[in-house]
C-alpha cells in the first residue's frame, strides 16, 4: 500500500505527463469499447430486422439473395413465384398467415412494396414489436400509399401528399407511372429496420399501374385507363415476388420448408429467417472483424505510450531512484513503484475512457437509432469493461516491467554522481 501511494505522488509529481498519458489510454480504451458496443448493437439491430416469421418463401435461389431483396429490399429476385403456388402454401393446414411481397418499382431511390393491409399486423421486428402509424392510417382507397420514417424524413413528405412510383430501381427513373398518381395516407414510426426506407402500396395498386403494359414496356394503352376506370378491373395478381410465413406451430416450420423447397409445381425456395441472418452477418462480419485488429492495434499504442512515458522519464528520475535506494528502499521497492505506476495509468486512463464512452453513449445513443435504425442495447456496464480493465493493467504491468527492471539496476554512485 505504501508503494500504491509513493506511486500516486510520483504521478501527482508529474501531473502534466502523466495526464497525457491517461488521456492517450483513455481514448484507446474509449474507442476500443464503443467499437465493441456499436458492433454488438449493430448486430443484435439486424439480427431483430424480422421476427414472428417462421419462414421466407421466393424463388429458387440462394438463401442469402431472398432475405436481401424481401427483407433488406436489396437486389432482385432471379424470378417471381404464380399467384397458384402462394395459394397453395397458404392453404396448408399448418399455415397460420400469409403476406405475399411485390417488388420491382421504386420512388425517388426508396423501394416500393406491393402488399396486404395484413402486412401491417403480421411483421414484428427486436422481438415482439410490431409496426405503428406515428400519423394516418393503413392504405384504404387503391391509390393510397403507407411510407416508412426514413422516406417520409429524406423527402418531407406527410399525409394527404401525392406520390408517384417509378418503374424499374434507382435513384432516376426514365419512366414514371404518373397517371396514376398515389396519395399517402399514412407514416409508420421509426423502427430501424428497413420498413423505414420503403413505400408500401397494395398489391391491387401494383397490378393498376401496370395496366396495359406489355414485357415490362409501357404502351399507349396504358394511360388510356384512368384511376376510376382502374378501380372498378378485377386487379388479382397473377405473380408475386415473395411471401412471409407464420406457421400454427413451430414444430412443423422443418417440415413445411422441405415440402416448399421439394414442390414440383414450379422451384421455390423456403428459407428460415434467423439461419439466413446469421449466414448473411457471417458474409459481412470481414469487415466487422478488421474494425476491432484496427482498434485493438490502437489500444496496443496507448500502452506504448505507457511504456514510453516511464522510459523518457528514467534519466529524469535516476537521482530520484537513487535517493530512494539511500533511505532504505530496495531494488525490489525501485521495481514495484514503477511497476505500479504503469498499472496505475493503466487502470486510471481504462476508467477515464469507459467513463467517456458512456457519457457519450448515453446521449448519441438516441440519436443513433432515429437516424440510421440501429438501435443500440445492453449500454451498460458489464463484464466485458471488466475484463477490459484488467487487460489492459496486465498488459501495463508486463509493460512496465522493463523500464523497472532497468532501474533497479543503476547503482546507487551512479544515480548520485554529476556527469557533465
Amino acid at each position: 500500500m505504501q508503494i500504491v501511494r509513493l506511486a500516486l505522488a510520483s504521478l501527482f509529481n508529474r501531473r502534466f505527463t502523466a495526464g497525457l498519458t491517461i488521456l492517450s489510454v483513455a481514448l484507446s480504451v474509449m474507442l476500443f469499447v464503443g467499437v465493441e458496443k456499436v458492433r454488438q448493437g449493430a448486430r443484435d439491430s439486424f439480427e431483430r430486422t424480422i421476427s414472428g416469421t417462421d419462414l421466407i418463401v421466393g424463388a429458387r435461389s440462394s438463401a442469402i439473395n431472398l432475405v436481401l431483396y424481401s427483407v433488406f429490399r436489396i437486389g432482385d429476385a432471379t424470378n417471381n413465384i404464380t399467384w397458384d403456388s402462394y395459394q397453395r402454401v397458404a392453404e396448408r393446414d399448418d399455415v397460420a398467415w400469409t403476406v405475399p411481397l411485390s417488388l420491382g418499382d421504386s420512388h425517388r431511390g426508396f423501394r416500393v412494396v406491393g402488399t396486404t393491409t395484413e402486412f401491417f399486423e403480421r411483421y414484428q421486428y427486436a422481438g415482439d414489436q410490431t409496426l405503428a402509424f406515428a400519423d394516418g392510417v393503413v392504405f384504404s382507397d387503391l391509390f393510397d400509399a403507407v411510407i416508412g420514417a426514413d422516406v417520409a424524413r429524406e423527402l418531407g413528405y406527410s399525409v394527404d401528399d401525392p406520390i408517384i412510383v417509378s418503374h424499374g430501381l434507382g435513384d432516376v427513373s426514365f419512366t414514371e407511372h404518373d397517371d396514376k398518381p398515389f396519395r399517402i395516407s399514412g407514416v409508420l414510426a421509426q423502427t430501424g429496420t428497413p420498413v423505414d426506407r420503403s413505400v408500401h402500396v397494395s398489391l391491387e395498386a401494383i397490378e393498376a399501374i401496370h395496366l396495359g403494359w406489355q414485357s415490362g414496356v409501357q404502351t399507349p394503352m396504358s394511360r388510356m385507363i384512368t384511376p376510376d376506370q382502374a378501380r372498378q378491373l378485377n386487379l388479382r395478381p397473377n405473380e408475386i415476388t415473395a411471401f412471409l410465413v407464420g406457421m400454427k406451430s413451430r414444430v412443423r416450420t422443418l417440415q413445411a420448408q422441405r415440402d416448399i423447397n421439394t414442390y414440383r409445381g414450379e422451384p421455390l425456395q423456403a428459407v428460415i429467417p434467423g439461419v439466413a441472418l446469421s449466414q448473411l452477418w457471417q458474409v459481412v462480419g470481414v469487415a466487422e472483424r478488421a474494425l476491432i485488429a484496427v482498434s485493438l492495434f490502437v489500444v496496443i499504442a496507448g500502452l506504448v505510450s505507457v511504456l514510453i512515458s516511464i522510459l523518457t522519464s528514467l534519466n529524469e528520475r535516476r537521482r530520484e531512484m537513487a535517493i530512494l535506494r539511500s533511505v532504505g528502499a530496495g531494488p525490489r521497492d525501485v521495481f514495484w513503484l514503477l511497476v505500479s505506476e504503469a498499472v496505475l495509468l493503466a487502470v486510471l486512463g481504462s476508467l477515464l475512457g469507459l467513463g467517456l464512452l458512456y457519457a457519450g453513449l448515453g446521449v448519441a445513443a438516441p440519436w443513433i437509432n432515429e437516424r440510421y435504425g440501429v438501435a443500440l442495447t445492453g449500454l451498460g456496464p458489464g463484464l466485458f469493461d471488466l475484463y477490459m480493465v484488467l487487460g489492459v493493467a496486465g498488459a501495463a504491468f508486463l509493460l512496465g516491467a522493463f523500464p523497472a527492471w532497468r532501474a533497479f539496476r543503476q547503482s546507487l554512485a551512479d544515480g548520485l554522481s554529476i556527469k557533465l
